[in-house]
């Protein structure tokens, strides 16, 4: 389904979408626990919608959500990778690093392990200059991995999500920057 590149970590596989990981997608899309941080759990056809986009996105950057795998133990852990925002802030354009996993392997540190193999591609690879990520102020596990990577709150580029309807708890997001020299000095990276 898609062509991408194939990253591995000590425990992780980071790669290519196939069309066998839709229902597995999808049904992560449609949990509860899993979407808690956005507007509204997804059906499948948003799911595979998604999937699509995923792919077009690795195809016109050469980067994009890679599927998380535990080799040999669990095919589909959910994805981690870099995006380009397709809204406009402040602070675009810009790529970001994001990650959503299925809640049984939420505090293992997959994230945290596949984010940091995902900014070496973004940074050395790709040749990127800086990578941001952003989520509401009560996502505090999703802020915890944005600190172990060794990004930076940037108060000043805290934002109203542009698809988030004024007054919903969602609207207000916190911005996370990582420059590639901050990156390349390793400075408060614990992961």
């Amino acid at each position: 389904m898609s062509a991408a590149p194939e990253l591995r970590t000590e425990r992780l596989v980071l790669r290519g979408w196939h069309d066998d990981d839709r229902p597995a997608f999808a049904a992560m899309n449609a949990d509860e626990r899993v979407m808690a941080h956005f507007l509204a759990t997804m059906t499948r056809a948003e799911s595979d919608a998604a999937a699509d986009a995923i792919a077009a996105h690795f195809t016109r950057y050469g980067y994009g959500l890679w599927v998380v795998e535990r080799p040999g133990e669990q095919p589909f852990v959910g994805f981690v990778g870099l995006n380009v925002p397709a809204f406009e802030a402040p602070f675009t354009p810009a790529v970001e690093i994001g990650w959503r996993l299925v809640p049984e392997a939420w505090g293992r540190g997959y994230a945290t392990e596949a984010a940091l193999a995902a900014l070496r591609y973004g940074f050395v690879d790709a040749g990127l200059h800086e990578i941001v990520s952003f989520t509401s102020p009560e996502n505090v596990r999703s802020i915890a991995v944005m600190e172990r990577l060794g990004m930076q709150h940037d108060p000043a580029g805290d934002f109203d999500h542009p698809r988030v309807p004024a007054g919903h708890r969602l609207r207000r997001h916190v911005l996370y920057r990582l420059p590639r020299r901050r990156w390349q000095a390793g400075a408060d990276i614990d992961a």
